[in-house]
């Protein structure tokens, strides 16, 4: 009988390195799928190129996009060679009447911001896309200017954006 356990007690100590690291899965309370050989990731300023142009919104973006990933990953950032590269623009920033009432007057206006974002993953080419449009938008009371609401919808609307990317880039949604 104790030849059998000496017996199992070697072949489990054997074995269990091999059925361990042979069913490694890398799990992540975000939900990201990032590679073990995946160490850095390269995300290039987003310049403004909209119509209407709001001077902070590139920088405030492209500081939560890097946030983002430093905080829910463990990704290093990097200027160049990222093993991920994000790269990208902003495309649009317009604000518009919406839900026109009986009297021609709109009841709310609408706050869109659309990027461009092209992104390569260096280990998985498959992974890669170019020219992604992100669009999000968030109405505001007619009653009130845009300057007034402006710094509340655009941090909203940047967070749904970076989720967005975010998802698309290492969750692949």
């Amino acid at each position: 009988m104790v030849i059998k356990y000496k017996i199992f007690f070697w072949a489990f100590l054997f074995l269990f390195p091999l059925i361990n690291t042979s069913c490694r899965v890398n799990y992540s309370f975000t939900g990201a799928s990032i590679p073990p050989g995946v160490k850095s990731i390269q995300i290039d300023n987003f310049p403004n190129n909209a119509l209407l142009v709001n001077p902070t919104l590139s920088q405030e973006l492209t500081d939560a996009l890097r946030n983002k990933f430093q905080s829910q990953t463990s990704l290093v950032l990097v200027n160049q060679g990222g093993d991920l590269v994000i790269t990208g623009e902003i495309t649009d920033y317009n604000t518009k009447p919406t839900a026109i009432q009986s009297t021609d007057i709109a009841a709310l206006n609408r706050l869109t911001i659309t990027v461009k974002v092209s992104f390569v993953n260096n280990f998985d080419k498959n992974q890669s896309f170019q020219n992604q449009i992100f669009s999000r938008y968030l109405d505001y009371p007619s009653t009130q200017d845009l300057v007034s609401v402006q710094d509340i919808l655009v941090k909203e609307i940047n967070n749904y954006l970076i989720e967005d990317i975010f998802n698309k880039t290492v969750v692949n949604w």
